[in-house]
């Protein structure tokens, strides 16, 4: 997976700078953060006050499988997204082969799944299946290509763990939703079971989320990883 912060309007002052308007003292610029500005973000974040986390910005440019993209965009509050197309650009031969040390066993209930690791034949036969599929798609797709069908036909051969590219841009509360329920932490106040390949995203965007408003990002630990 590839997630690159594009560009970015985030920073801890943001949030303060937001909710000091709605008091008598409000702040008219910008000032640098303090272990005030900690205090009232923690406060912020403990009571739910969400609005001032919002007036952020950050964009990202992701490289993933289509089924990671698709779980990805079920996040619709706070997100835009612009998704790289398959009717205007040929696209190019990389698809998404599972690791073999990735998890391929699955047992439990819905919302309380338990995967393990799988044995020797199950690794052989989904890597060596899912390289076979893919490469055979690919050569059906140049095909068509090459008999002048329509990109926006051609590309229906091919399977869902293609990658594909968008650019995503969201603000600190919209993130910290999607991170709650995309990532896995034993500090969750509220468990969650990710795929394994949408968490390889997510917790790339956390690092980077960390580094822009550590104020904040430490608040969301401290409080369960629950957005305000």
């Amino acid at each position: 997976m590839t997630v690159n912060l594009i560009k970015h309007v985030a920073e801890d002052t943001d949030v303060t700078f937001a909710a000091r308007v709605s008091t008598i003292g409000g702040e008219s610029r910008y000032q640098e953060a303090s272990e005030k500005d900690a205090g009232l973000i923690n406060y912020l974040m403990r009571d739910k006050h969400g609005s001032p986390f919002e007036h952020n910005s950050m964009t990202f440019y992701v490289e993933a499988p289509i089924f990671v993209i698709r779980e990805f965009m079920r996040h619709r509050i706070g997100f835009s997204y612009n998704e790289e197309s398959g009717r205007y650009k040929e696209l190019a031969p990389v698809f998404y082969v599972p690791a073999d040390d990735r998890p391929l066993r699955q047992a439990g209930k819905p919302g309380s799944y338990i995967f393990t690791a799988g044995d020797y034949k199950q690794v052989r036969t989904v890597n060596g299946d899912i390289r076979r599929i893919s490469e055979e798609a690919y050569s059906t797709y140049e095909r068509l290509l090459k008999l002048e069908v329509a990109r926006e036909v051609a590309r229906m051969v091919l399977p869902v763990n293609i990658y594909s590219s968008f650019y995503v841009t969201c603000n600190a509360r919209s993130l910290m939703s999607f991170l709650a329920l995309r990532t896995k932490r034993e500090n969750a106040r509220f468990k969650s079971s990710p795929q394994q390949e949408i968490r390889m995203v997510a917790d790339e965007m956390e690092l980077q989320f960390s580094r822009l408003m550590p104020l904040t990002h430490a608040a969301f630990e401290r409080h369960g990883r629950v957005a305000p």
